[in-house]
């Protein structure tokens, strides 16, 4: 049987999980606003759910591989520590989220992945920004250092 790692998505839209079989990280906890999410974490706790910390080795991994996908600007801290706590757990983890950032970084690292409610993401991209107004592209940054325009997040290949 897999070990699940859960994304906040799984107690915010209330997807049934065996307990026993699920781990999440303390920061999941923080980032459910609703009575109804609390509620199921909470239950979930009661019933076994695993609470724990990622490796710093995982964390470093995480924030390298998403630093080339360039989605290190779209996770927050707690999806990089899933993110990190699936990856200690590479083997026998599958990662239960609906966020592509987090699928994207998730399959770059050879984690198996279950979408939530969405559907999964079909292709891993690299991505770029690129300036509205003069169409350079970058690597990071919000607005364009030549003109001074917005930048967009645009797909820079599949790989």
């Amino acid at each position: 049987m897999p070990l699940y790692i859960a994304d906040s998505a799984v107690f915010i839209m209330g997807k049934p999980v065996d307990a026993t079989s699920t781990i999440t990280v303390p920061s999941v906890a923080d980032e459910l606003k609703s009575s109804g999410s609390r509620l199921r974490f909470d239950l979930a706790r009661e019933q076994g759910l695993g609470v724990e910390l990622p490796s710093q080795e995982a964390l470093d991994r995480v924030a390298e591989v998403s630093g080339v996908s360039k989605d290190h600007e779209e996770l927050s801290l707690t999806d990089i520590e899933v993110l990190a706590k699936a990856y200690d757990l590479k083997e026998e983890a599958v990662l239960l989220t609906d966020d592509y950032a987090v699928q994207n970084v998730a399959s770059m690292l050879g984690i198996k992945v279950e979408p939530v409610v969405q559907k999964k993401i079909k292709d891993v991209l690299i991505w770029q920004k690129v300036c509205i107004g003069c169409k350079r592209k970058f690597d990071s940054g919000d607005v364009c250092p030549v003109c001074g325009s917005p930048m967009r997040k645009a797909r820079k290949r599949k790989l």
